[in-house]
């Protein structure tokens, strides 16, 4: 039974070192850019210049406001964590009781056989308890650059949810940058352009695969033994 046991654990702890989450590729159906309808081309003649659908305005708002527009993204995340605490506790204890008479008499025992010394009911006793811990945690985080996104979908208040991807390729594998979130018009500059903290409820991803993403990873054993379910 303690067999079956042990090898049942052994093989949820091997499972769970070697199951990785898919890695990401290009085209992702979640980050592809939605194509807005064309409008079907009017078939009356309308004898004139003009025609339905196809006007150009040359004042109109260059900015984005409708499903597949573009819009290029500012990224300028910064983000600074600092935190620390320090513990110190102490405590002292001291007992000391003495008897020496008891109703006149001064009592005393002693144990025949394992010691001839005469032990009295009179005690004394110091305990000492110390405990100091301290800790601490600094972390910075910075992100800098740009990306073009897509409308994806006009909400019913004006708000537009915007995604996008940008994969480069290098020598030694892939980096991309995976952005979502939600944007007001106002927001946007006339030259169609916004800041990513403008962004609401905003996923930003920057990350790589290849070699040099492989090789800042652990190895599946060594995920083995730092996993939740490696009991020691």
């Amino acid at each position: 039974m303690k067999c079956s046991l042990f090898f049942l654990l052994s093989v949820v702890l091997v499972l769970s070192g070697c199951s990785t989450p898919g890695k990401p590729t290009p085209g992702d159906p979640r980050y592809s850019p939605v194509m807005p309808v064309s409008p079907a081309p009017s078939s009356k003649a309308v004898g004139s210049i003009y025609a339905s659908g196809a006007g150009i305005s040359l004042w109109e708002d260059k900015r984005a406001r409708r499903i597949g527009d573009i819009i290029t993204v500012y990224l300028d995340e910064k983000t600074i964590s600092s935190k620390s605490n320090k513990t110190d506790i102490k405590k002292e204890d001291k007992l000391d009781m003495s008897v020496n008479s008891l109703m006149g008499v001064e009592p005393s025992f002693h144990l025949p056989g394992i010691s001839d010394k005469r032990f009295t009911l009179s005690s004394d006793t110091e305990n000492n308890r110390d405990f100091t811990g301290d800790a601490g945690s600094d972390q910075s985080n910075r992100l800098l650059g740009q990306i073009s996104v897509t409308v994806a979908d006009v909400l019913a208040n004006g708000v537009m949810v915007v995604r996008g991807e940008k994969w480069m390729t290098l020598s030694q594998g892939d980096e991309f940058i995976r952005l979502e979130g939600l944007l007001r018009p106002s927001d946007i500059s006339p030259d169609n352009t916004v800041e990513s903290s403008r962004m609401a409820d905003a996923r930003i991803t920057y990350s790589a695969t290849g070699a040099l993403a492989d090789a800042q990873e652990q190895g599946w054993v060594s995920r083995v033994f730092t996993s939740p379910w490696w009991p020691f």
